[in-house]
């Protein structure tokens, strides 16, 4: 039976896998780390990349962390009191150039325990799922990377399964959607959540899907470092990116599930908000011009383009 551990293990391998591969790709920042204990059981490692020559602030969290489930999350779950071991990587990477896209990966496991085989079904033992997603959040949308980014997440679920880069496609968009604003955060991508076994999808299964996401990131977001790190932009154009970073702030702070679980858990609260961009703005009834390229972005947030 997988365990526990050989999740967090192969987890811990990725953290260090994709910063490497994002030292290489920005030229110049390197990562700085932090080894953390979580008092009520578990910890991680943090670890954070300021002012490279293509990432102004990155992070790349790994974390396992155990314990009793608090009560409003268990309720929020629909789960009986129990104890908890949740482990995951979790990424958020903000450009330098405005023509470089934000992008987030969290790819995560949970259970309840005890945990015994056949414990995800009927009431007997614990429960488990996998989830997570990546998607990205252009300050200009291009269609170009939109599309690439797209058919790379949809090669990596085609692997596995048909239906799921459609099914998970539609998830991100209602998920990464700002209601206050109807607008979406990005061009999405995937994200998914409760992956348990069934007759079709073993645990070993669902483990190697959420295997193939996360060793999908390095290569599709050094290739968008890559094409579009050494684009001149003017200020409006760095104007325009921190407007826009304040919409991934609002997003993150108000509706973010990981953000919210991380608080509930009494998580460590900068590796939680490492997620947020060094600098934000928030202009008062900012409205772009008719016509204009950041007037073209505001028209492609929206739920359902198919960028395949």
């Amino acid at each position: 039976m997988l365990t526990k551990e050989e999740i967090a293990t192969w987890l811990k391998g990725l953290q260090s896998r994709i910063c490497i591969a994002l030292e290489e790709a920005d030229g110049a920042g390197k990562f700085s780390t932090e080894e953390w204990e979580r008092s009520e059981g578990g910890g991680g490692v943090t670890r954070i990349l300021q002012n490279g020559n293509v990432i102004e602030k990155g992070g790349v969290n790994f974390s396992a962390v155990s314990g009793k489930l608090p009560e409003n999350i268990s309720n929020a779950l629909k789960l009986p009191p129990s104890d908890f071991f949740a482990t995951g990587v979790s990424i958020v990477i903000h450009p330098h150039n405005p023509h470089v896209p934000i992008i987030h990966m969290n790819v995560r496991y949970f259970e309840t325990l005890p945990l015994v085989e056949g414990g995800d079904a009927g009431g007997r033992g614990g429960q488990y799922w996998f989830g997570g997603g990546i998607d990205l959040t252009p300050h200009y949308v291009n269609a170009a990377d939109a599309t690439f980014f797209h058919n790379a997440l949809k090669t990596t679920c085609d692997k596995f399964d048909a239906d799921y880069y459609p099914k998970f496609k539609k998830w991100a968009d209602d998920y990464f959607f700002i209601p206050h604003r109807n607008e979406t955060r990005g061009v999405g991508g995937i994200f998914f959540d409760r992956l348990t076994n069934t007759e079709k999808h073993s645990k070993d299964n669902r483990f190697e899907f959420l295997k193939a996401v996360g060793e999908t990131f390095a290569p599709v977001y050094t290739e968008l470092m890559k094409r579009n790190s050494a684009k001149p932009f003017s200020e409006k154009e760095k104007q325009w990116q921190l407007i826009r970073r304040g919409r991934y702030v609002e997003f993150n702070l108000v509706y973010d599930k990981g953000t919210k679980f991380g608080l509930d858990t009494n998580g460590r609260i900068e590796s939680i908000l490492m997620s947020l961009p060094a600098l934000a703005s928030w202009q008062y009834n900012h409205t772009p011009e008719a016509g204009s390229a950041e007037d073209a972005t505001i028209k492609l947030l929206k739920k359902g383009i198919d960028w395949v």
